[in-house]
């Protein structure tokens, strides 16, 4: 008898769980360990991101927390967020408070973007994926750009507080062997003689000037001698010797900056034996002058695009520059070229990042409107401030009219005051560097914006510098084949060259819609649409220029 015959099963496709769809890492920063002390920054972030997960169903499933600086990257915290979300995949998602909180560099701009990840942008209301809209896209990347500018500044006001330091006659920085880094009777960093290493720097700098040693073999009496790096513990190599027997703080005066200030720390050596060592030191150095290197405008910024080396550059009969393959892999075809030629190219390319005064101005309006919360959160981190050092500076007052009428000793107001001045000074600090730094960045970033797009105006009367750091900043990736030019402009530039190009194909007109001013249209009142782009992961969109130049220029000698 037959088996009766059974209805097939079907296949039935798990359904997604959207609850386990909408899993998200939370990613928190401050910038120094100051405002994490405070607490009225962290708290207020996860606080902010915990609502918005709360109110549009969002899983928290990682904490991020970083109190650092974004100076520079491999944050711990953010690299481990990074790690996590390599790990799961069904987690694409970051909440963070604004832009400046999760990166301020742009390696970190194009790390996250090979993630393909979702940010959510909470403060500034914005979320971001690969579907978004290529005029947010821009403005992302310009916010970004203004972030390193901010960051930028503030280590310039760190570096004028160093230079201060400085002309007071204190070191400003880590003690270099010899010394030690310590804190004197008022609290205030300073550095002193180190009794197990300075002993050494004398030996050192008295074998020195005899004259019977060479510097690798004054290495090797340091090794002896058991001078060593305090982090690594591993003996000193002979650039480090030099820096140190170059080094005029082992006389008691140091050079900052380029000028000579007088310390106040005890010198290890007379100031004779300093310059008998670097008598020493350049006549062993007298014979290996060399002439000052030629400094080639685009050395170092194109491969060639036949065998990946490098194009260097050669100047013939002393005025005549040409560009060629290294040939580093083998014969190379390509031939040289002379530097005019790639002026023109450069400037054709520049040419394309060009917006006109009305877009210009839309978009340094919407710069500036953008960033009015940060101006707010500023504001209020300055009156919390210059509210802090003036109660600290009515407490100093009251303790010393104490002292004075007897009612405490001298040391205890030494004690207590000491402390309460250095946590004044450090609010004022605190508050000069948000004075100072308040809308500079913005500024600044709206200068460059502005700067480069008119750079390919006059490009090839730039200076040579000048030239280099214009193209570095736009451009990555640029590659000579054939006699044609290949590059990828970096982002946020390559979204403004996008948004140059098809505002050209649209007329070269791009004007607001009602009140939206953060969104750039076209005439027609719709968002230009510009569609999908090819390039590399890192978002570099290739140009290629394939006329050929017919300029009347001498035939290689």
């Amino acid at each position: 008898m037959a088996r009766p015959r059974t209805a097939p099963k079907r296949k039935v496709k798990r359904a997604v769980d959207a609850f386990a769809a909408r899993k998200a890492v939370l990613y928190a920063r401050v910038s120094t360990a100051d405002q994490e002390r405070e607490g009225f920054s962290i708290p207020a972030q996860i606080k902010l991101l915990q609502e918005y997960a709360a109110l549009n169903d969002i899983n928290v499933v990682s904490e991020h927390i970083d109190v650092e600086t974004a100076k520079k990257a491999g944050r711990t915290e953010f690299e481990a967020m990074l790690a996590y979300l390599r790990r799961h995949p069904t987690v694409r998602i970051i909440l963070v408070e604004k832009t400046d909180r999760l990166y301020r560099n742009f390696k970190d701009y194009v790390t996250l973007d090979e993630l393909d990840v979702e940010v959510h942008l909470v403060k500034e209301g914005v979320v971001l994926s690969a579907e978004s809209r290529s005029s947010e896209k821009f403005m992302h990347g310009i916010k970004v750009l203004m972030a390193k500018n901010y960051i930028d500044n503030l280590s310039e006001e760190a570096r004028k507080g160093m230079n201060e330091k400085a002309a007071q006659g204190y070191w400003p920085t880590l003690a270099p062997l010899g010394y030690r880094n310590v804190r004197n009777d008022v609290g205030k960093k300073v550095i002193e003689i180190d009794p197990e290493t300075a002993p050494i720097i004398v030996q050192l700098f008295d074998l020195c000037g005899t004259g019977n040693y060479s510097m690798k073999e004054l290495a090797g009496k340091a090794r002896e001698l058991g001078l060593k790096y305090r982090r690594s513990g591993k003996p000193v190599g002979t650039s480090t010797l030099l820096y140190v027997l170059r080094n005029r703080i082992y006389t008691g005066s140091y050079e900052w900056n380029g000028k000579l200030y007088r310390g106040l720390h005890a010198p290890i050596i007379s100031l004779e034996t300093w310059e008998n060592a670097q008598e020493i030191i350049d006549g062993r150095s007298a014979a290996n002058l060399r002439a000052k290197p030629v400094e080639f405008t685009y050395t170092g910024l194109m491969t060639c695009g036949h065998c990946g080396c490098a194009i260097v550059a050669e100047l013939k009969k002393k005025k005549y520059i040409y560009y060629h393959c290294t040939g580093f892999k083998g014969k190379c075809p390509e031939p040289y070229v002379r530097q005019e030629i790639l002026d023109t190219y450069f400037e054709n390319v520049l040419a394309r990042l060009r917006l006109d005064d009305e877009v210009f101005g839309l978009v340094q309006r919407a710069l500036r409107e953008g960033h009015a919360d940060e101006r707010r959160d500023r504001e209020a981190r300055k009156e919390k401030l210059i509210a802090e050092a003036s109660q600290l500076q009515d407490r100093l007052d009251m303790i010393y009219l104490d002292k004075v009428e007897g009612r405490i000793t001298a040391e205890f107001h030494d004690r207590i005051s000491v402390t309460w001045r250095d946590e004044r000074a450090r609010a004022i600090r605190g508050l000069e560097l948000l004075s100072n730094a308040d809308d500079a960045y913005v500024d600044d970033s709206i200068a460059l914006l502005d700067v480069v797009r008119t750079a390919h105006k006059g490009f090839a009367d730039m200076a040579v510098g000048h030239k280099r750091r214009a193209l570095n900043l736009v451009l990555s990736n640029c590659s000579w084949a054939d006699g044609s030019l290949s590059v990828g402009f970096r982002e946020p530039f390559g979204m403004l060259e996008e948004l140059s190009k098809n505002a050209l194909l649209l007329g070269g007109q791009i004007s607001t819609a009602g009140d939206c001013h953060d969104s750039l249209v076209t005439p027609t009142g719709i968002e230009p649409d510009f569609g999908d782009t090819t390039g590399d992961r890192r978002g570099n969109k290739p140009l290629f220029f394939n006329s050929q130049l017919a300029l009347d220029y001498p035939p290689l000698p």
